[in-house]
């Protein structure tokens, strides 16, 4: 798994113009899932699963 700014780099993921991260397959909204017991957040796309974690 990904973290989100290589995720950025590499041009899997792109910002909209309300600085959300979207998938640059699918350009659909990635939703978030907070663990309480990990260091980070997942990012998930919901069109075609690619997941991607972000430092909280």
């Amino acid at each position: 798994m990904k973290s989100t700014r290589k995720g950025l780099r590499d041009g899997d993921l792109m910002k909209d113009t309300y600085e959300r991260l979207n998938c640059a397959d699918c350009e659909q909204v990635l939703k978030k899932e907070n663990d309480p017991d990990e260091v980070f957040s997942v990012r998930i796309c919901p069109e075609c699963g690619a997941r991607f974690k972000e430092l909280r």
